[in-house]
């Protein structure tokens, strides 16, 4: 069973956000880089561009297949993981910790309310 975080809200696609204060901290579940394999390149936007809600913001590249990020949230990107660019595989080790992709200022606190939480995202799972 993949690990899911109690802390954080989720989407269908497989994103999550943490949310802290007015900023959320954006990235794939753990479940999304297994499907995917190994990755190899991780395309992100720039600080200063603004995401919407249920859009694509970048993409994952893996081995195996390219995957679009949809953004669980709207806002303002505010700090993009450089890492990434020379360690994508850190999506792979640490999904929901030196993987993460891009920090946003929320743009509006409600759309929170229609993400999954751990336990309807865990139902989710179940049904794929």
């Amino acid at each position: 069973m993949s690990n899911i975080p109690g802390d954080l809200k989720y989407t269908e696609e497989h994103e999550w956000v943490l949310v802290e204060g007015r900023y959320g901290r954006i990235g794939i579940t753990d479940y999304a880089q297994e499907e995917l394999g190994d990755v190899v390149y991780v395309e992100l936007p720039e600080v200063g561009d603004k995401i919407v809600k249920g859009e694509a913001f970048g993409s994952v590249e893996s081995v195996k297949a390219a995957s679009d990020l949809f953004a669980p949230v709207s806002g303002t990107v505010i700090e993009v993981n450089r890492d990434l660019e020379d360690s994508p595989e850190l999506v792979n080790e640490s999904p929901y910790d030196d993987g993460w992709m891009i920090v946003v200022e929320l743009e509006d606190e409600s759309e929170l309310d229609e993400l999954l939480t751990p336990e309807e995202y865990e139902e989710h799972l179940g049904g794929e």
